[in-house]
């Protein structure tokens, strides 16, 4: 089957409903996703291993996610997955849309950042952080508020800095969820050992190719109230640095100049801008208040 996101047309023998459909492509435009045995490691092709589970070369990176798939990416044209015996396919696609669809547009030249990309007017706002930042809870708060999405997880910008539309779902915790009273009756998970949600957006995705404006950079304190503070000098190329996709990939891909060159363009495009929020008991809403307040002073 053919599928469209990012910017990207895929060909792949692996069912992908998060996906829209795509007319067929030619061969040689598609990126293709194929079934096959991998061996272990990258030795024969000069690769080296730069993690538990991980191993790189220029233009080359494969990667095992145990009792789940072996992953290979190469040139920015092809997935290869090799499942594990027994291996469930939500997780395998969870890992391929996520870190092996990363790497793939790495290798392709594209600036990466871990986030979700949430359209405001005419541009985008991005907001990143560490596990359990916020990153979702905003996201769906924006959601709720009428708010389209552009990109969950992997946000990836093209040349002219614009955020490539991803795949119109939003990965949800049933906390948040309840909270905002967002319906989840019958949404599968993202893998059947974990709580998360996989949210349809429907006509809340945001297909449009769009330039990114905004940058917040989430973290929590232990403080009662929202903290928001303009990031400044070197430390606005390290938070964009800190908050890329997979930092290891391109380092281990020999990319790191291609990737230092791209954040030095994106900082003088952007605010970045950082946000503390209390540790416990988080108002969505209020941040979601704070962030539009913040937008709209600086355009």
């Amino acid at each position: 089957m053919s599928y469209s996101c990012y910017g990207l047309t895929i060909d792949s023998e692996l069912s992908l409903p998060d996906l829209r459909l795509s007319p067929e492509a030619d061969a040689g435009e598609a990126v293709q996703i194929r079934f096959a045995a991998l061996a272990s490691g990258l030795e024969n092709c000069g690769g080296k291993q730069i993690g538990p589970y991980l191993w790189a070369a220029p233009g080359l990176l494969q990667f095992f996610v145990p009792n789940v798939a072996r992953y290979q990416i190469e040139q920015g044209r092809a997935i290869t997955v090799d499942p594990v015996r027994g291996s469930d396919e939500a997780s395998i696609r969870a890992f391929l849309l996520g870190a092996a669809l990363g790497a793939l547009l790495i290798q392709r030249g594209h600036l990466v950042l871990h986030g979700t990309a949430i359209r405001v007017g005419a541009q985008v706002m991005a907001c990143v952080g560490g596990s359990g930042a916020g990153k979702s809870a905003l996201a769906a708060g924006f959601l709720r508020r009428g708010y389209s999405i552009v990109a969950d997880d992997v946000v990836a910008l093209d040349g002219d800095f614009r955020v490539l539309p991803g795949f119109p779902c939003l990965k949800l915790w049933p906390d948040v969820a309840e909270r905002l009273n967002i319906p989840t009756e019958g949404l599968p998970r993202v893998r059947p050992n974990i709580d998360r949600l996989d949210l349809p957006l429907g006509q809340a995705f945001s297909s449009e190719l769009l330039p990114i404006r905004w940058i917040y950079v989430l973290s929590s304190h232990n403080q009662p109230t929202f903290e928001f503070a303009p990031i400044c000098g070197l430390e606005r190329f390290q938070s964009l640095f800190n908050n890329s996709y997979r930092t290891r990939y391109f380092e281990g891909m020999m990319m790191q100049a291609e990737h230092l060159q791209l954040c030095s363009q994106l900082d003088k495009r952007i605010h970045l801008r950082h946000v503390k929020r209390p540790e416990h008991g988080l108002d969505v809403n209020g941040l979601v208040d704070r962030v539009l307040s913040d937008i709209a002073a600086l355009p």
